[in-house]
This record gives C-alpha cells, structure tokens and sequence, in this order.
C-alpha cells in the first residue's frame, strides 16, 4: 500500500524515552503506517529529514486556548513550537457551560471577553470545536469558577448545599458529553471562598466517571505546604487521579521550597496517582492582583481596559509616574493582566528536572503583550535547558512533552511514534531549536520547529502555517481514559 508522507532518514526519539535511532517514518490516513525502512516508490511524498530529530507532537497539558482554538490564527503559538495536543479548561476557567452578555469576572477574562461565553452547555462547545475545525487536537476540562458563576447569584461565599449540587450534576454532564474532568483555580479571588468540601463534590463526580481532577491549588503563595496537602486531600477523598498544574515556589519566602514540596508529592504517589505540570521560566503571569503589589517583585503589565496604552509597562514605573503606591496603580489599571518576575530559577530547574514533571505553557492567548511561554515553551525546553544547560538529555526532554502527558491524561494512541499511533509529529533541528520569544517581544515564532503534521496533516512547514485545521476533538468517553483509572478500573491508557 502506497504511504502518504514518508519522513526520510531522521533520528528517531519516540517519546518513550528511549535512546534516538535513525528510521524512516510512514504515514498513512491519518496514522503512522511503519518505522523503519521504506522504499521511495511506495511514497505519495518524501520529506527528508536527515540531521533533524523526528518526535512525537508536543502535548500542552496547561494552556487557556478555550477561545483560540475556534480562532482562524489562534493556534499558531502553539504548532509553531510543535504543538499538536493542547488540553484547556485550566485553572477552573472554560467557556463552557456558560453564556453572558455582561463583561466576565475576573479570572474569567483569562480566555476573552464576554462573546466567548456563549455556549449552554459542554456539549455545544465540543460541538463547536468539531463542526468549525480545530487545528490542533484539544482536551478540555469543565471549570469549577465557571461554574460557580453559572449557579451563584455572589462568588464572594462558597457554595450552599444545593449550588453545590447544582454544581456536581454540570460536572457530570460534561463528562458525559466529553469533558475529560474538572479543574479548580483556588487561588483566584472567585474560588478562594470555595469551601474543599464543596470542591470535593465536584472532583467526586468528575471522578465517578472517569474524570481527573486539575487544581491552581489555593494561595500557594503563602501557604505552598497547605495548599498541596488540600489538593491531595481532595483527590484522596474522592478517589480521583490528581493533577497539580504550574507547580512552582512562588514570591521569596517559599524559594528552596521545590525540592521538598516534589518529595511530598512523590510519597503521596505510594497511595494515588498524582500527575504534575511546569512552564520553563522564572515568572509567572495572570490577572493583575493588587495583593501582590508592593512586595519588591517586579511586575509587567500585558493588558489593562482602562489603560491599554500601559501594556508593556512595569507597574513600579507606572505607579512613579502617578506619585502613588503600586497597589493604588494597579486599583486603577484594572482589570488588567501582568507578569511577575517572583520565582527562583534554582526552583524551576528542579521542578523541570523531576522524571514525573510534564510540560505546560499556561500562556494566555487573549494578552494584548504576553508572557513569551505563549510562543516559546516547548522549543525553550529543547534547547536551553535539554541542549545548552545538559539538564536532563534531549529523549528525556521529549518523554516529559509527548509520552508522560499522553499517560497522565490517558490519550490513547498519541504521544508516542508507534506503528497504528495517530500521526502527530514533529521534525526539529536539535542543533538550532530555541525558543525566540522574549518578554519585550513575546509573539515570535521559535527557531529550529521545521514541520508539524497533526493526525498525518502537516500545519507547520518553512516557518509558516498551512492554514489546515485537521485536529480532534479527545472527548473522554473516545479518545481519554483517566490514568486513575487505569490502575483502579481497567482503563486503557
């Protein structure tokens, strides 16, 4: 039978984190037909790859692309750095089961404005997804903000009784429709009053079908120790594969606190199954918060409303200019989003640096002036912290971007290069990938990405995209089972 595309003579890393072979790659329909030898003559076409690194498509397991995915050029942040997986839902924001016509509540604005929530139910956007084309594969998780906003008249109290059982049974629906679990960002103004029993009704009945439960654990920033202790009280309780996102030691008083708060973890993991995710930088970024204000951690403004003049501003600059403190600039910036410069690179290189860490962009897409892990995470990863800083070896880096999420969050036949597997790859120069996007110059495509085929269709090729859109959709009760799951429940994973 005559292949589609064969991918000649490249080194093979496939994901598994294994040592690299040199091999060719068939693709065919969709999937990977053969790795090996293959002849030119049974070849529709011949890509050479020699000198390149042929990989897995890279798996976003943290990103806000709720909206981007239906934008016509949202996505090429993503397969420019090799993408070809993304999961959204993140930190308890999605734009479903939600419609509005006034302006969101912070965090909400994290994946746009008001005209994003317009979908009843998580089914209509699924539906969505697949009837205007994706071009990268998505997961999604069901936001427990989102719906509190749906089922609260005030976020400023955690749920009663019956919101939060109006709350469980949206959990549920959407994980029959095909939500692959809920996620909770306990650390943002509308969740914090959220009580853990309230948001273990609703890992509960994420769990009870199937589902994982995602956490921004609740303000790690002065209390990292506790927040981690209520994630995994949560996931124990309920029963639900745990995933803990952006781990990280945040604001001075917790630098020196990866090493540690990793070990925990690791010893929860005798009895659980607990999956981890970091971005590969030393600041972080989100809504501007006034309570992070003057503390001497520098920030960057990406976008304010009232203000928009001020994007790519640091708000001690700002403040100066308006004889004011920071808190009081930022009071009137919003709302607004920034980034802040408030973790220890020791920290970071040591999360990375964890055989059980995946990688996660957490980049915000609807940013006027992003943080440059919007464009540049993966490629930062491979070159600059696999290649130049020889902090893990290249095979492990691609492990902790295509193999280990594909296992975390159960997505079968993808993540690794596997005869039968679906199609999604990358090919990369390892000797120039790096990532280009800095934090005065954020959308820059990264350098060294020289194809990217999602489901054997290629939407990256000489530093532009295709404008193809073959992505899927990896509803839970098809494409997903929950790794949780898979020790407990026979799930294939």
């Amino acid at each position: 039978m005559r292949h589609d595309v064969v991918l000649r003579g490249g080194s093979v890393i496939d994901g598994s984190g294994a040592p690299a072979f040199r091999a060719d790659v068939a693709i065919r329909d969709g999937r990977i037909a053969a790795i090996g030898r293959v002849e030119d003559a049974d070849a529709g076409e011949v890509v050479d790859a020699t000198g390149h690194v042929v990989a897995p498509g890279f798996i976003d397991v943290h990103t806000h692309d709720d909206s981007a995915l239906l934008s016509p050029t949202g996505m090429v942040a993503k397969t420019s750095q090799g993408v070809t997986t993304v999961i959204v839902g993140n930190c308890g924001i999605s734009v479903a089961p939600l419609e509005l016509d006034e302006t969101p509540p912070a965090p909400l604005t994290l994946v746009g404005g008001r005209e994003n929530f317009r979908f009843a139910t998580f089914a209509d956007y699924l539906g969505a997804l697949e009837a205007e084309g994706i071009m990268t594969n998505a997961a999604a998780l069901v936001g427990h903000t989102t719906l509190r906003r749906r089922c609260m008249p005030t976020l400023e109290r955690a749920a009663n009784a019956q919101e939060t059982a109006e709350m469980a049974r949206e959990v549920a629906i959407a994980v029959e429709a095909g939500a692959i679990g809920v996620s909770t960002g306990l650390d943002y103004i509308a969740a914090l009053p959220s009580s853990t029993e309230e948001v273990k009704a609703l890992s509960r009945a994420a769990a009870e079908l199937g589902g994982l439960y995602v956490t921004h654990t609740r303000n790690y920033f002065e209390h990292l120790e506790e927040a981690i202790e209520e994630a995994i009280e949560i996931a124990s309780d309920t029963a639900a594969k745990l995933v803990i996102s952006h781990h990280q030691a945040t604001g001075r008083d917790n630098f020196g606190k990866a090493a540690p708060t990793l070990s925990r973890i690791d010893e929860a993991r005798r009895n659980m199954e607990i999956g981890v995710d970091c971005y590969p930088y030393a600041a972080s970024s989100t809504v501007l918060k006034t309570q992070r204000c003057d503390k001497g951690v520098p920030i960057l403004i990406t976008w304010s409303d009232p203000h928009p003049e001020l994007a790519n501003h640091y708000l001690a600059d700002i403040a100066r200019d308006w004889a004011c403190t920071e808190a009081e600039a930022a009071e009137r910036l919003l709302p607004a989003g920034a980034v802040y410069f408030q973790l220890d690179e020791a920290d970071v290189r040591t999360v990375l640096s964890h055989p059980r860490t995946m990688i996660g962009s957490d980049g915000l897409p609807h940013d006027d002036h992003p943080h440059p892990r919007l464009w540049g995470t993966f490629p930062r990863v491979l070159g600059h912290y696999a290649r130049d800083l020889k902090l893990f070896s290249l095979e492990r880096a691609v492990h902790q971007m295509t193999g280990l999420p594909a296992g975390e969050f159960g997505l079968r036949e993808r993540g690794l290069l596997r005869a039968g597997f679906h199609a999604d790859i990358v090919v990369f120069d390892p000797e120039t990938v790096i990532d280009r996007a800095t934090y005065e110059k954020p959308a820059q495509p990264s350098q060294g990405i020289e194809r990217v085929l999602v489901n054997g269709r290629t939407v990256w090729a000489g530093g532009a995209a295709t404008g193809l859109r073959p992505g899927r959709v990896l509803r839970r009760a098809r494409d997903v089972s929950v790794h949780l799951a898979g020790a407990r429940r026979g799930c294939a994973c």
